[in-house]
């Protein structure tokens, strides 16, 4: 009946021994990734005759930069590499939503241990020649070997300059007693406001009465910058690890290591429209050692004079990064993987952009339709308060087997303090015993896990605590993940409304990288064990009232667990 408007048709004929063989397709850009490999080979023109290639020399792969937008409709050119059947499902997906990096496997590297992180940090903070924009919670204020590593590079390069974005009601809980901000005014003090730049980032949704009355350590409930982006030169460290002391020695997270100039580019530009949104820290003789102000170069007006202009502000300046375009590698390596970048911006958005929780809810949805029976997966979070969207859409994936890793009362960073946050690991507890009866209640106590994790008990020798967060999908028919989340958020309701978050999605099909991620899941279980409805019921893990009382009301006010 001939080609269809907006198909290809190919026809070649080519002589072998005795045979004649003759090849007709037709087929969309879409259809061809779905091939087989070796029939994607045989389209490689450089192992056909003249008279074949001749005819499908368009076929080519290409490296380009192209709106994925405009590629789903007008056929972007595809890679030898591109995963066929459920992964080019879920790429698919991900590509309307958010930009992409096409990587080598080889440019990711797992660290495993607080010390790696701590040591990978220093070394490249050592050798950076151009940059370093570190963004964290806060930096613990006797830090003091990671600021004179810092201290030492900007001494050693008089090129360097540096940059650093915390929080600012984290970063100045102490004052006037010292702190984050006047560790880091101290570096700005020895090298100048043109080398060095820190910057606090403060929530527009605490202001006016509010912000008043509120005591510290409480009002960080309404929102935080969260995002961990360590960017050394062109690598980029993506954890939910912050810079202090535990999270380098006995405080468990996840360490990724981007080593492409593309993506920590792309990080950087995200870096640095929060730093225009954000207070400058500066050196002073007053108590604390520092002060905050707003400089004129800023997006105008700040949080706490104007917090509607302020947003729809911050709105226009992040429209352009949470656009969804295609990044190709320049280089001659295969890309067999994609990074997709995902952004939760929602105090900064109005109306909302972000695309960490479109993405996780497109991707969690996939599983549960056919061609994915029998996938698996691992959610991991050390505060364990998934969203109950998120908790029903991974009950309806229906996985042949599946894991929640969640931190034990023992493990969790606020196990033994005091007032309100004291009771924080006894509400994680009561969260974790509500999802385990919603999994029996589902019928799949049988194929999902719920494990808590433990090495010691917090705060005394040998105790560490778990921060880890992130989720590992594996795909039908597969031994290990092609699919996993990395990132700063807890995906839970304060991460998808209040706090600042950064993360990344990589889907890959190289078989050595699906290995090491699969290694990963499984060192992040050594130290958990599987919870039972009964384990619940013991005396020591009962959630008495006062605890869900102290729930409910922060969630009244407006805050978030």
């Amino acid at each position: 009946s001939g080609p269809r408007p907006g198909f290809t048709s190919v026809r070649c004929s080519f002589r072998k021994q005795d045979f004649t063989i003759r090849l007709s397709l037709i087929l969309t850009n879409h259809d061809l990734s779905m091939l087989p490999r070796r029939a994607v080979t045989c389209l490689n023109t450089s192992r056909l005759p003249s008279k074949c290639g001749k005819a499908i020399r368009h076929s080519r792969p290409q490296r380009r930069l192209s709106s994925t937008s405009a590629s789903s409709a007008s056929g972007a050119p595809f890679t030898v590499a591109s995963p066929a059947g459920p992964l080019a499902s879920i790429t698919g997906e991900l590509d309307k939503l958010t930009p992409r990096f096409d990587v080598s496997a080889d440019d990711i590297e797992i660290l495993r241990s607080p010390s790696d992180f701590f040591e990978t940090l220093k070394e490249k903070i050592s050798k950076a020649q151009d940059r370093i924009y570190l963004s964290t919670l806060y930096v613990g204020k006797t830090e003091h070997e990671l600021i004179a590593t810092i201290r030492g590079a900007l001494k050693a390069n008089p090129n360097l300059k540096v940059s650093l974005l915390t929080d600012a009601l984290r970063g100045t809980r102490e004052e006037p007693d010292p702190s984050c901000a006047s560790l880091l005014a101290s570096i700005i003090q020895d090298f100048g406001p043109e080398r060095v730049e820190v910057r606090m980032y403060h929530t527009p949704n605490l202001t006016g009465i509010r912000k008043a009355i509120l005591p510290k350590r409480i009002n960080e409930g309404w929102g935080l910058q969260h995002m961990k982006l360590y960017g050394i030169d062109n690598e980029i460290i993506m954890s939910g690890a912050n810079l202090s002391n535990d999270y380098f020695t006995n405080r468990q997270d996840r360490y990724h290591v981007f080593k492409s100039e593309d993506i920590t580019d792309y990080f950087y530009r995200v870096y640095r429209t929060t730093c225009d949104l954000s207070y400058r820290v500066m050196p002073s003789e007053k108590a604390g050692g520092f002060i905050m102000d707003w400089p004129a170069q800023n997006v105008q007006p700040a949080p706490l004079e104007d917090r509607e202009a302020y947003i729809q502000s911050a709105t226009k300046a992040f429209q352009p990064l949470v656009k969804a375009t295609s990044n190709v590698s320049a280089s001659d390596k295969t890309t067999d993987t994609q990074v997709y970048p995902l952004l939760q911006l929602t105090p900064l958005s109005k109306p909302d952009s972000s695309t960490e929780l479109p993405a996780l809810t497109n991707i969690l949805r996939k599983l549960s339709t056919p061609g994915f029976e029998g996938s698996k997966w691992t959610f991991t979070a050390g505060y364990f308060n998934m969203t109950p969207e998120v908790r029903q859409l991974l009950l309806d994936s229906k996985p042949s087997s599946a894991t929640v890793v969640a931190a034990s009362p023992w493990a969790n960073g606020f196990y033994g303090s005091k007032g309100i946050s004291g009771m924080l690991p006894a509400a994680y507890t009561y969260l974790s015993r509500q999802f385990l009866d919603s999994v029996s209640a589902a019928g799949f106590s049988n194929q999902i896990a719920v494990k808590e994790w433990r090495k010691g008990t917090v705060n005394t020798p040998g105790g560490w605590t778990y921060h880890a967060k992130g989720i590992w999908i594996t795909l039908p028919g597969q031994e290990n993940p092609s699919i996993s989340l990395v990132g700063s958020s807890n995906y839970t309701k304060r991460s998808y409304s209040l706090d600042l978050e950064a993360n990344t999605m990589i889907v890959t099909s190289n078989p050595d990288l699906q290995r090491r991620l699969g290694e990963e899941e499984k060192w992040l279980q050594e130290y958990a064990s599987t919870m039972k409805r009964d384990d619940y019921a013991k005396t020591e893990r009962r959630v008495g009232l006062h605890v869900r009382i102290a729930m409910w009301i922060v969630t009244l006010v407006g805050g978030a667990l």
